[in-house]
């Protein structure tokens, strides 16, 4: 998920008076409140529901009982009648960047077609290599068309919508999400290399360049894609127009509110804070700016102004690298679950954040019938409403120890 956190992977894997009013906002070297404080912790259960993946990194559900993994080395696994099959049913390893044993690129996220169950198009964010000098590899979107019988698809009849180049090895983004709108989501990570040290400004806030941001395409068209009109820096100059919120580092991952329609995103931290938001059409998440509701660069008296500040936040007291989920509207869970922010961190725990009068606030989740010390590193949502957690339980890209586990009541 970010350069940074890898390589620890693989060795272990105040002014007073009337004077006050005159200065702005940014002389302050104290981070922007989070209300909301602590909730109850909740116990709930977790059933498995395969094991024995290579690295898994994302799922879907087409629609017919039907269930898709993403491995990271490359690989698109089916799971028909609660068995995983044997063969895969898109592998695209050989258009991947040669990876090390431990690694934050790959195949890193997918998404169905809205249309899927009639065009059996999917859509993948992958890591290539890149010929571009001082470029560490390209971010690829490409659309595939499954078969209708599972058989395996050619790797090479892939479309692709576009490319990225990537300066370095991390902060990679993957995840894609199509929106209520019809239109894919796709986020984008900084670039890498700790610190966003891109340009005078850094990735998140520079507009012209699609690094650091989310975006927001159509895909419905003979075009690789279209911007839509309504898109918010359509016209601008010097912008990228298929931006649709920016100021951010590493988005992993993202959903929409089935009920609400918002987007929620959990942000990985530079080094000291994990977040989550909404993202709002054309928002500014501050980054590098800051990091959560803190200063990052500069490290104090940093200007707040114009960024929307995370909705909760965690330090690394609590984890180091948040992992994103779902708002859950299931049936399955008792119904105070419902309208929770499910997610995690990779190092273990599963938190939630609910809204109450104040903000929202944050409550650990605790697992019976789950293994301990597994890593997670993404998480999925069925069209019931319930939602799975995607684990690893090893840190080499060859492991074969990744399972999905249902939570359930």
């Amino acid at each position: 998920m970010r350069k940074r956190f890898s390589s620890r992977l693989i060795v272990v894997i105040a002014f007073g008076g009337v004077s006050v009013l005159l200065l702005p906002s940014y002389v302050f070297n104290k981070p922007r409140p989070v209300s909301g404080g602590l909730a109850p912790t909740i116990s709930l259960k977790a059933q498995q529901l395969v094991t024995g993946l290579q690295a898994p990194l994302d799922m879907a559900f087409t629609g017919n009982g039907d269930i898709l993994v993403a491995e990271q080395a490359g690989k698109i696994r089916l799971i028909k009648n609660g068995k995983l099959t044997a063969a895969p049913v898109l592998d695209i390893s050989s258009k991947l960047i040669r990876t090390m044993p431990v690694d934050v690129r790959g195949l890193l996220g997918f998404a169905l077609h809205p249309k899927f169950k009639s065009n059996h198009k999917v859509y993948v964010f992958y890591s290539a290599p890149t010929t571009t000098e001082n470029a560490d590899h390209k971010n690829i979107i490409a659309e595939y068309t499954l078969s209708t019988n599972s058989t395996q698809v050619d790797p090479d009849s892939g479309r692709i919508l576009f490319t990225a180049d990537e300066p370095g090895q991390g902060d990679n983004g993957g995840c894609l999400k199509f929106g209520p709108d019809g239109y894919l989501y796709i986020a984008m990570g900084d670039g890498g290399g700790g610190g966003d040290k891109h340009g005078p400004i850094g990735n998140g806030q520079n507009m012209n360049t699609l690094l650091g941001k989310i975006l927001r395409i159509d895909v419905n068209s003979d075009l690789t894609y279209i911007v839509p009109k309504d898109n918010p820096f359509v016209g601008k100059t010097d912008v990228r127009p298929e931006i649709w919120a920016y100021g951010l580092r590493n988005t992993w991952r993202f959903s929409f509110d089935k009920v609400t329609r918002q987007l929620f995103t959990s942000d990985v931290g530079e080094g000291a804070w994990e977040e989550q938001d909404i993202i709002e059409r054309g928002g500014n998440y501050g980054w590098r700016i800051t990091e959560g509701n803190h200063c990052f660069n500069p490290k104090a008296d940093c200007d707040f102004t114009g960024t929307i500040k995370p909705i909760s936040e965690y330090d690394h007291k609590s984890g180091v690298c948040v992992i994103g989920g779902y708002v859950y509207h299931g049936r399955q869970l008792p119904s105070a679950n419902k309208g929770k922010y499910f997610f995690a961190d990779w190092t273990g725990p599963i938190y939630y954040i609910e809204k109450n009068s104040t903000g929202w606030q944050r409550g650990k989740v605790e697992l019976q019938n789950y293994p301990q010390n597994l890593k997670i590193t993404s998480w999925g949502e069925d069209p019931s409403g319930e939602i799975y957690v995607i684990t690893n339980g090893g840190t080499l890209l060859s492991d074969v120890k990744g399972a999905i586990y249902k939570i359930v009541k």
